[in-house]
């Protein structure tokens, strides 16, 4: 990448990650005691988290069929309360499987 182009899009990154950590600094001098406002800025990092996520779940395999088979195994998991341990070996082989039937079918 061009020096000259890397160098804004850093400072660009580097402004907006630092505005939205110092602006909740900025725009709340007191203890923040609405549960609204509490419950908004507790789930921001889930919400980033699942953002940058989500995305590599569906392209890490280089197949639809078998991301999405892991990913229905994760979210079923999870929701039966599992440990991340368990959700992600799930996951994994989860799509290994699929993966499997794949190759076995020929279609891959």
């Amino acid at each position: 990448m061009n020096l000259s182009v890397f160098i804004p899009l850093a400072a660009v990154m580097a402004l907006t990650t630092w505005l939205v950590r110092a602006l909740p600094f900025t725009l709340f001098r007191r203890k923040i005691t609405n549960a609204r406002v509490k419950a908004f800025f507790d789930l921001i990092p889930y919400t980033v988290l699942s953002a940058m996520t989500f995305p590599a779940i569906l392209y890490a395999t280089g197949s639809l069929p078998t991301a999405c088979a892991g990913l229905a195994v994760a979210l079923i998991l999870s929701f039966c309360e599992r440990s991340l341990l368990t959700v992600a070996i799930g996951a994994c082989l989860a799509t290994l499987g699929a993966t499997g039937i794949l190759m076995l079918l020929g279609n891959k």
